[in-house]
């Protein structure tokens, strides 16, 4: 697993983890602004196919201004995607940008905006699977 994600993986298909992943994200206060299938992209554009995989743009308004206040440019790595993909039949991978690289990148000015964030989303992945498959 990368270094420079949030992950979880969740013990159910995928279609109900995708249900409980848009619920959750409201639940600690962000909004899905985007959707993007990419097993359906890929099959029409590459004609290939891959497991179900969707990347939700989640978007937390307040936190998005906030960050783009102190560094304009940081609006190239907004939204916060959510990626959540099969791993087989009742196995299914949530996972997210850590924000704290965002911090990295653009330097102390959004340390809190990214802390906030990766708080919300840390909670979004402990109320998916509780002590089950998280990386920090």
């Amino acid at each position: 697993m990368s270094t420079y994600t949030l992950s979880t993986t969740v013990a159910a298909p995928f279609e109900p983890t995708l249900t409980r992943v848009r619920e959750q994200l409201g639940e600690v206060g962000f909004g899905v602004i985007t959707e993007i299938d990419m097993a359906a992209t890929m099959k029409a554009k590459l004609g290939v196919d891959i497991a179900p995989q969707v990347i939700l743009g989640a978007c937390r308004p307040g936190l998005a201004h906030e960050a783009m206040q102190a560094d304009p440019s940081i609006a190239a790595m907004l939204p916060c995607n959510v990626v959540v993909r099969a791993a087989g039949d009742d196995a299914t991978v949530v996972e997210t940008f850590d924000p704290a690289f965002m911090a990295d990148l653009a330097g102390d000015a959004l340390r809190s905006v990214a802390a906030d964030a990766g708080e919300r989303l840390a909670a979004l992945l402990a109320a998916l699977a509780p002590g089950v498959g998280q990386d920090d």
